[in-house]
């Protein structure tokens, strides 16, 4: 393994959902420098197809790579559905990748094998299955009840969460009949925690809301525990990259990580 304790953790979504992420990973690991790729020149994922977000996803671990980054993690649900695959076989060695399907996936099936899931998230990742496909190869018996949700990412993107706006939109969606009666409620889509709230009040708090950022923390600290490779950083950096600079992306990056950020344009094709 080419990687080293003084490595940073790379993070990749296509806008501002992985921020969620983001900000989980750096409260837990206060010691480790975090680059953190927001490919806005792309957003969103969801709806294009499977070969473009390869393409977009091999390129931004490139970078990642030569920015001695010792993990990469896919925080957006499509890229992992579409590129996780290819960049483990791509990255080979030189960094360890983690997906945001896989995990959640696993707790599921531990956790939730007798409850009915509900499944929210874009048109790429519920078309593709990927879900219920994983989820039924460790226990055929669990069954996923989703549905495509396409314009929440975007309407968060654009800064549209905890408003009217947002409130119709999302109660909108979960009123469809195959998200009734359910248990509990997986956010497939890293954008979607920034209207949990919202979630939450449709449901009455009645069903359990699943989203991959603290079981994301806890793939990592087990990776990192297991090669010792904790970062040892007194002073973490904190780096933030995108293909195109939006300002809804520098406000929300601020708010989420409560001070001023600097952004980098770094065009994925010069």
């Amino acid at each position: 393994m080419k990687n080293s304790e003084n490595g940073a953790i790379g993070i990749f979504d296509s806008g501002i959902g992985g921020l969620t992420v983001a900000k989980a990973i750096h409260e837990n690991f206060p010691n480790e420098n975090i680059v953190y790729f927001g490919d806005t020149a792309h957003l969103p994922y969801g709806d294009k197809s499977e070969a473009a977000i390869q393409a977009y996803s091999i390129r931004i671990a490139d970078l990642l790579l030569k920015m001695g980054c010792k993990v990469i993690v896919i925080a957006c649900n499509s890229a992992s559905s579409a590129s996780y695959e290819l960049l483990k076989e791509y990255v080979n060695k030189q960094a360890h990748v983690i997906n945001v399907i896989d995990p959640m996936v696993q707790f599921v099936s531990h956790s939730l094998a007798d409850k009915r899931i509900g499944l929210i998230g874009t048109k790429r990742t519920v078309q593709s299955g990927i879900y219920q496909k994983k989820l039924a190869a460790i226990n055929p018996a669990c069954t996923i009840h989703s549905l495509a949700t396409p314009l929440l990412a975007p309407m968060i993107e654009e800064g549209f969460y905890n408003s009217q706006i947002s409130h119709e939109i999302v109660w909108n969606y979960l009123s469809d009949p195959i998200l009734q009666n359910i248990d509990a409620l997986i956010l497939a889509c890293t954008h979607y925690p920034l209207i949990r709230n919202e979630i939450n009040e449709f449901y009455k708090g009645k069903v359990n809301i699943l989203d991959s950022t603290q079981i994301i923390v806890e793939s990592l600290m087990e990776y990192l525990t297991s090669h010792q490779l904790f970062g040892t950083s007194q002073n973490s950096e904190l780096q933030f990259l995108v293909s195109d600079y939006t300002e809804s992306f520098e406000a929300s990056t601020q708010i989420f990580f409560q001070e001023k950020v600097s952004l980098k344009w770094h065009p994925l094709w010069n």
